[in-house]
């Protein structure tokens, strides 16, 4: 199977833009889009009032991830191995899975904070799921030294 949305040819900054009408129709308050040192986006933050007060949340694309995945993959002819066919496709499949999850949001399956939760942010800007990765996970594994047999 080829990698979700690698022949779009739709550019970054639209698709931020359909990620960030999502957001707002979600009644996010504030949307923040990031850009690196190239001047490529690579990051989407947002605001927004759940039951439990405000919470933010920061969505990373991770554009050398795709771009390895599109260079190994034998299903994509080599004119969309590029970096700049990676960064299209990254923001495509970061607008499919925000959809997706909004969709099990709307339909009660699941509470924002539930799916999103590994990308809400602490008042430094470290995300929850930066934060138990640089704890070695300690909070989630089980052994002799926190809960285990």
């Amino acid at each position: 199977m080829a990698i979700l949305n690698y022949t779009t040819s739709i550019n970054p900054e639209k698709t931020a833009m359909e990620i960030q009408r999502k957001l707002a129709d979600a009644k996010a308050q504030a949307i923040l889009t990031e850009y690196n040192d190239q001047g490529l986006l690579n990051a989407m933050s947002f605001r927004i009032m759940t039951t439990y007060g405000i919470l933010f949340f920061r969505l990373p694309v991770k554009i050398k991830g795709v771009y390895k995945s599109l260079k190994n993959d034998n299903k994509v002819p080599n004119r969309l191995k590029t970096e700049e066919q990676a960064n299209r496709v990254a923001w495509r499949i970061l607008k499919d899975w925000v959809e997706a999850q909004l969709a099990i949001i709307q339909v009660e399956m699941a509470t924002l904070e539930e799916v999103f939760l590994p990308y809400a942010q602490d008042k430094t800007g470290k995300t929850f799921y930066e934060s138990i990765k640089e704890n070695k996970y300690k909070m989630l594994t089980f052994d002799k030294g926190n809960g285990g047999d």
